[in-house]
């Protein structure tokens, strides 16, 4: 018999945060260069510092708001071309050898390839898209080549118009499908992009932030942009998923044909 896994309370959860501060702050300690590894004391300072100015917030919201736009626009892209590869076999022939060469890339190369053909405003518009879009399409391609073709046949029989057989057949059969794609698209997006940034230095970028900590050795502030960066891209995929499992339990509840 297969054991439930009990939650446990949130009192427990605290403490066993807690238990891990103490481990970093001893840590801390442990390290000869203090320059090598800042301490909580030190990142929690240099946070109060950081938020009380107008460049950190400009720097978080620009980097929030060009990778996650890579991702939606891959999602919407990614979609579509599914859509188009099931319905047309040539669209699909032609796509998947691309789609591939994307997941074989590796993700600096394609960076410094980026940053060759564009300007490095975009770059994390662009990868954090280029990496999320094989994701999705094959997703939701695989998703459509799993559906059952008599549904289909039966929706012909009773003359079910386009509209109505997304909503009822396709859109409840592809949500576990699309949950998953946006799950592991999610990380994707967040760890491709910021890479991205890194890289290419963008100006008021996570990115570049992290970059120039490296450069004047200043690890408090290292600490910090990636405890940022941890807590937005884990807020951004905890919001998208509570939307959308809301939407497949709603879909979930669609009236059948014949009961509206």
């Amino acid at each position: 018999m297969k054991r439930r896994y009990k939650s446990l309370p949130p009192v427990i959860r605290w403490l066993v945060i807690v238990f891990w501060v103490l481990i970093w702050q001893l840590c801390s300690y442990l390290v000869p260069y203090k320059f090598l590894f800042a301490s909580p004391v030190q990142v929690m300072a240099a946070f109060g510092q950081l938020c009380f100015s107008a460049d950190f917030w400009l720097t978080t919201a620009s980097s929030f708001w060009k990778i996650s736009a890579g991702f939606f626009l891959a999602l919407l892209t990614g979609c579509l071309l599914a859509a188009f590869s099931y319905r047309f076999v040539i669209v699909r022939e032609l796509l998947m050898p691309l789609i591939r060469l994307i997941k074989a890339i590796p993700v600096a190369s394609f960076i410094i390839l980026v940053i060759l053909w564009f300007n490095s405003s975009s770059l994390s518009t662009i990868i954090s898209f280029s990496m999320v879009l094989p994701v999705i399409y094959i997703n939701i391609l695989q998703g459509l080549d799993s559906y059952d073709e008599k549904m289909l046949e039966m929706a012909y029989v009773f003359r079910l118009s386009l509209v109505r057989r997304i909503r009822y057949l396709y859109i409840p059969a592809l949500m576990p499908y699309f949950v998953t794609a946006c799950s592991l698209g999610l990380g994707f997006c967040w760890k491709s992009g910021v890479a991205a940034e890194v890289i290419g230095q963008p100006a008021h970028s996570i990115g570049g932030e992290i970059y120039m900590t490296k450069l004047n050795l200043l690890t408090p502030e290292l600490f910090v942009w990636t405890i940022v960066i941890i807590l937005i891209s884990a807020s951004f995929e905890k919001l998208i998923m509570f939307f959308l499992h809301k939407l497949e339990k709603k879909i979930s509840h669609l009236p059948r044909q014949g009961q509206e």
